[in-house]
């Protein structure tokens, strides 16, 4: 078996990663997991475990996507939080202009729905996972850090290829290995 899932690399500017290590700083006093920089990436489906004998149709299935999708951009503007302010689950930088992406998705996982890999029940909402965050020692305080980012501008990200991943779950954190990458038009 293999934990498998379809996204588009993130390689981050300076502006972005200041932010990180600063909002790193400010939060130091939770439970807070932080994303290696290197790893980042927007998902635009999460697979799973899925059979060895299943890749196959998966990455024919991507292909049919790609293969009739433009190649893009979108920005990546403003720091937020999934969950409430009472109890943040993960800190997240916003995608805007994101059209083309959110298409692209929805394409994705119809296209994969129809192949016989069922979606979620959660909507495709794009964002970079900076950290996933277990507590927060002080909440009022934890606001204040990720409102200063809330309208920051960071970088365009340009789109030419998405990739299949597998997740290889460590202790000391996920690593990543690229199984396909697929061209966008």
């Amino acid at each position: 078996m293999k934990r498998l899932f379809i996204a588009i690399n993130i390689y981050p500017n300076q502006t972005l990663l200041k932010a990180c290590n600063d909002l790193q700083a400010r939060c130091s006093q939770g439970r807070i997991k932080w994303v290696d920089a290197s790893l980042f990436h927007l998902t635009l489906k999460f697979i799973g475990e899925t059979t060895e004998d299943k890749i196959d149709i998966i990455s024919k299935t991507i292909k049919k996507v790609t293969d009739s999708t433009n190649s893009f951009s979108f920005d990546l503007k403003g720091i937020g939080i999934f969950g409430s302010t009472y109890r943040p689950r993960i800190i997240r930088v916003n995608i805007n202009n994101d059209k083309q992406l959110i298409r692209l998705g929805n394409n994705l996982r119809f296209e994969l729905e129809q192949a016989g890999f069922p979606n979620d029940r959660q909507n495709f909402v794009p964002h970079l996972t900076l950290a996933r965050i277990k507590q927060v020692q002080d909440k009022a305080f934890f606001q204040k850090s990720i409102v200063l980012y809330k309208e920051v501008f960071f970088q365009t990200i340009d789109v030419h290829e998405i990739f299949l991943y597998e997740s290889i779950l460590h202790p000391h954190g996920p690593e990543y290995v690229i199984l396909d990458k697929y061209k966008l038009l």
